[in-house]
Order: C-alpha cells, then sequence, then structure tokens
C-alpha cells in the first residue's frame, strides 16, 4: 500500500505540467515522429496546416480554435468532412474516433453534397467523448460534454452534458 502512494507520487511528479511541455515529451514523441512522417512523406493530410494522428482523416477547410489542434496530433481515427464547414472553439478536447460529418448527400445525386445546411459550430471548452458523432447543421454551446458514442443529430446550449443515440442532455454540466 505504502509502495503503490510512493510510485504514484513519483509518477505524479515526471508527468508534464503544460501543453507544450507535454507535447515534447518523451512519451509523444514517437507519435510526432510518425505522424510528420505520415503528413509530410507519405501526403496523408498533407493539405492540413497542424499535425494529424496518422489515422485520422481531417478537412483542410475547418476553423480550429487555440489549444485544439494538438488533440488530433494525439487522438486516432477520427473523421472531419469539412464540405458545409466545421467551426471549433478553444480548448476543445477530441478523444479517439470521433466523427463530424458536415454534408450529406443529395436525394436525387447521390455523388453531390447537399451544401444548404449551415457549418457544424463546437463551442469552447466542449470535451467530444470516444466514437462521438456529429451530424451536419448541429450547433454546441460552451462546455458541453458528449458522451462517447453518442450520435448528436441536434443543437444544444451550454454547460451541458450529452448523451446517447440520439443525443439528449444528461444533465447541466455544474462548472
Amino acid at each position: 500500500m505504502i509502495f503503490n502512494r510512493f510510485k504514484y507520487r513519483n509518477w505524479k511528479k515526471n508527468q508534464p505540467e503544460n501543453l507544450m511541455e507535454y507535447m515534447f515529451s518523451p512519451c509523444t514523441l514517437g507519435l510526432r515522429i510518425i505522424n510528420f512522417i505520415y503528413q509530410k512523406i507519405f501526403r496523408i493530410n498533407a493539405e492540413v496546416p497542424f499535425m494529424v494522428h496518422y489515422t485520422s482523416i481531417v478537412s483542410k477547410t475547418i476553423t480550429l480554435g487555440k489549444n485544439v489542434a494538438p488533440y488530433f496530433a494525439n487522438s486516432g481515427s477520427c473523421y472531419i468532412q469539412g464540405i458545409n464547414g466545421v467551426i471549433i472553439g478553444d480548448d476543445t478536447i477530441f478523444a479517439p474516433g470521433v466523427k463530424i460529418i458536415s454534408a450529406n448527400h443529395v436525394k436525387n445525386d447521390f455523388t453531390k453534397h447537399d451544401k444548404t445546411i449551415g457549418p457544424i459550430v463546437i463551442g469552447k471548452r466542449c470535451w467530444i467523448g470516444a466514437n462521438a458523432v456529429i451530424l451536419p447543421g448541429v450547433r454546441l454551446g460552451d462546455d458541453v460534454i458528449v458522451g462517447a458514442g453518442s450520435v448528436v443529430t441536434k443543437s444544444f446550449d451550454s454547460n451541458l452534458i450529452i448523451a446517447g443515440c440520439p443525443a439528449k442532455i444528461i444533465k447541466q454540466n455544474s462548472l
């Protein structure tokens, strides 16, 4: 028991204190090198101006707030389709496997996308759980937590915890 507490204290002491320290720590440096090789040499997600995890596909037409790009470098299997636009607020966190789809196909012609729907807007300080899906036209307010595996089909106000398929309000997010 005492040994476990000692191990935890030492582990906690060695953890990075801020985002920049985390980005360049030895535990993520290898992943960053792999991401760089896939993006710059293999040309996967080459048009995206920030580093993306090598298993993710991200559109170049998305707009990111501050401190969002590092989560795309670490969270694998994300798919961000930005045909109608995707706007992501500051300090938003993405877990692995998040899918953001901003356009549907036209009903009469499946080779074209419906561009009449507005962009997806995700507010500041949101947390999108693993394997969550956000569908066209959705607007999430600030400080919204989306549960893992949720399918978000409609817009939600700020300070909420939402989950389910389709997503519904679970409770108010007390800050």
